[in-house]
């Protein structure tokens, strides 16, 4: 039976796996997470976004985050950020997670959602998209009820956008199947459209960039193997639904209805190949997506070098994306 702590240090002897300083798993089963940040950069909070911790999920003690641009008096749309981390790691506290929403809450002047989900391997997948899904149901239970003004006075409901980095990524994209164009079952929320920042998919039959990938990548091979042994169903594989939108056992997206789909990520990404896989054959099907790529950029630079050209370039991207696709 595994056992978790959050000290930083253990007293064993036994061979372990480690995620970016911050997770590490014994060969016993044993897990020992960390209680600090990754990413363990400054906060750059300036007082020009407001914002505040809600739970979502009672049951799992789950919070999400809440940002607004502090000076908005007029109904903004309501943009899903859903952070990354292999399924394992991450959270909506992180320093790095929460300099991009203040980001976002700006420049795209919307009201920002940031989700925590249950992390693997304690808990693995479905429990991710599970989570994801229990986050926009508490949506619709907001603009049902009205009583947080904090929130209702500027969201507009009927203009939702989904968007989830990495991980957060391949939750997003399970979420636009599950939920299908129109998302009718979060009436009277409305998705628009989702924005898919380098989604973490997977497959038995490796991609040529996952095969051929720098081993000194950000995210190189060998961690997208180990992120994905933690996190998926025990006994599974990567063709598993979740993990391969296109793998042998997986339901046919031909004559799955999608709102419009954005697809970002680095030319020098891993997960290159399968993103633009992804959107050609979802683009092909008939469906709206865009799909961009950043030449020679690596696997969540935008959050890495939030300040960089590139990553200016794409927020003036999943801006036009949501005024194109707005009410």
């Amino acid at each position: 039976m595994s056992s978790t702590t959050t000290e930083t240090t253990s007293s064993t002897s036994l061979p372990y796996e480690e995620c970016r300083g911050v997770l590490r798993v014994y060969s016993d089963g044993s897990i020992v997470r960390s209680s600090k940040p990754s990413f363990d950069v400054p906060v750059h909070d300036d007082g020009s976004v407001a914002w505040k911790d809600v739970v979502f999920d009672h049951t799992n003690q789950l919070q999400l985050r809440l940002y607004k641009p502090a000076a908005s008096k007029s109904k903004l749309p309501i943009f899903y950020y859903i952070h990354g981390g292999g399924f394992c790691i991450g959270s909506r506290a992180w320093p790095n997670c929460q300099n991009y929403c203040f980001q976002l809450a700006l420049s795209l002047q919307a009201v920002i959602v940031s989700p925590d989900y249950r992390l693997a391997p304690e808990h693995r997948l479905p429990a991710a998209i599970d989570d994801g899904f229990a986050a926009v149901k508490w949506l619709q239970a907001q603009a049902l009820s009205s009583e947080d003004t904090w929130l209702t006075d500027v969201a507009d409901f009927g203009n939702v956008f989904i968007s989830g980095d990495s991980a957060g990524g391949n939750i997003a994209h399970n979420l636009a199947v599950q939920l299908g164009a129109g998302s009718p079952e979060l009436a009277p929320v409305r998705v628009k459209g989702y924005v898919l920042l380098a989604p973490f998919f997977g497959g038995t039959i490796l991609s040529k960039s996952e095969a051929e990938g720098p081993k000194e990548a950000f995210l190189n091979w060998e961690l997208i193997d180990r992120f994905w042994r933690l996190s998926i169903p025990v006994g599974e594989n990567t063709d598993h639904p979740l993990v391969n939108p296109f793998g042998p056992f997986s339901r046919s997206l031909e004559e799955v209805p999608f709102d419009p789909i954005l697809v970002v990520v680095g030319g020098s990404d891993l997960l290159k190949d399968r993103a633009a896989d992804y959107a050609n054959r979802l683009k092909n099907w008939g469906n709206k997506f865009e799909y961009v790529e950043f030449e020679g950029k690596q696997h969540g630079f935008f959050t890495i070098d939030p300040d960089s050209e590139a990553s200016k370039a794409l927020m003036l991207i999943v801006k036009r994306f949501i005024t194109e696709n707005s009410s």
